[in-house]
Formats: C-alpha cells, structure tokens, sequence
C-alpha cells in the first residue's frame, strides 16, 4: 500500500461522482490521454509536505462523504457531490494540489 501513487489532479476524473461525459460525434476518434500531463507522487512525499507543513500543499478528498467521516488525510478538503468550486481552491496559482480518493462507495 505504501507504494500507492497519487495523481495530482485539478479536477479529480479518476474519483468523480458521476461519470464524466464522452466525446461528442464530431470529435476525433484518436485516442487521448486525458491524465498524461499529470504528476504522480509517492505516500512517502505526500506525508512529508503534510508533515512539513508545506504552505502550498493543499489536499482534497474527492471520495463520498461517508467514506470521508469514516476518515481521510490529515487536513484534507471533502469535495462536495457539486465538485470543486473556486472557494475551495487556493489562492495560491502555483499551489500544488492533490486530489485522491478509494473508490468505494
């Protein structure tokens, strides 16, 4: 489990709430990978910049709230069902941002 990757996401597609939609008619057929300019981190780095208290750190539980109050990452934000909105974004451009989640539900 230690080896778990964590994708850093502005809007978290892997842990949605709802299926995101699919490409339209008109769009091209050539396969895109939508997650490729993402980074990864390890478990061992996220716990460091939570330990650090790395002020441009901010993580983001995307899985459902029950799943959330049974517990989540030391100071995670819960994405409501609505997704992210600006008031939960730092105002920090730069800031890095990690959105996880354990698909249960």
């Amino acid at each position: 489990m230690r080896s778990l990757l964590l994708a850093l996401l502005l809007v978290p597609l892997a842990c949605t709430k709802a299926a995101p939609p699919g490409p339209s008619p008109s769009e091209s057929s050539k396969p895109v990978d939508e997650l490729a300019h993402l980074k990864k981190m390890s478990v061992d780095d996220v716990d460091k910049r939570i330990a650090d208290k790395d002020p441009s750190f901010f993580v983001f539980d995307a899985n459902m709230r029950e799943v959330f109050d049974k517990g989540h990452v030391p100071g995670a934000t819960f994405v409501p069902d609505e997704g992210v909105t600006a008031s939960l974004l730092p105002k920090d451009k730069a800031a890095t941002l990690l959105f996880y989640c354990s698909n249960e539900h």
